[in-house]
């Protein structure tokens, strides 16, 4: 039962509303490990209320996500209806353009010439086994 009326809500509850994780006993263990913030303070009970006005700093997997909560939200609905609980302030990924290599990356293939074909490694491995045996021809 949600309380409308005040715009408050728990935590966990509200995760799972807003379709940040899949299911409302992975939204407690988020909030449990320390990974979700409200206001920048680290909060560990997914009993926490929150209310509209508070930003959440949650810690996923690969990414991080800051969200300003719009509405305390009354059901799981649809994607769309989720998205209209909270702002997105989370800054924007990196583009694969933007991201500076190394010197010791690996061959750079085309993007979306998937795996190399038989041909094609046959040859990198003939080539491999011809500068290793000229390494110990110059001995």
């Amino acid at each position: 039962m949600v309380d409308t009326g005040s715009g408050k809500i728990r935590v966990d509850k509200w995760l799972w509303y807003a379709r940040v994780v899949k299911s409302r006993s992975l939204a407690q263990s988020t909030v449990k490990s320390g990974k979700v913030r409200v206001n920048s303070t680290r909060i560990s009970s997914p009993s926490s209320n929150i209310s509209i006005g508070d930003v959440l700093t949650i810690t996923l997997d690969r990414q991080i996500k800051i969200l300003k909560v719009q509405a305390p939200g009354v059901r799981r609905g649809p994607a769309p209806e989720a998205r209209l609980l909270y702002e997105d302030l989370s800054p924007p990924a990196p583009k694969k353009e933007d991201i500076v290599w190394t010197t010791n990356t690996v061959a750079v293939r085309d993007e979306g010439a998937g795996r190399p074909t038989k041909k094609q490694r046959r040859e990198t491995i003939r080539f491999r086994e011809n500068a290793a045996k000229s390494d110990y021809d110059d001995e």
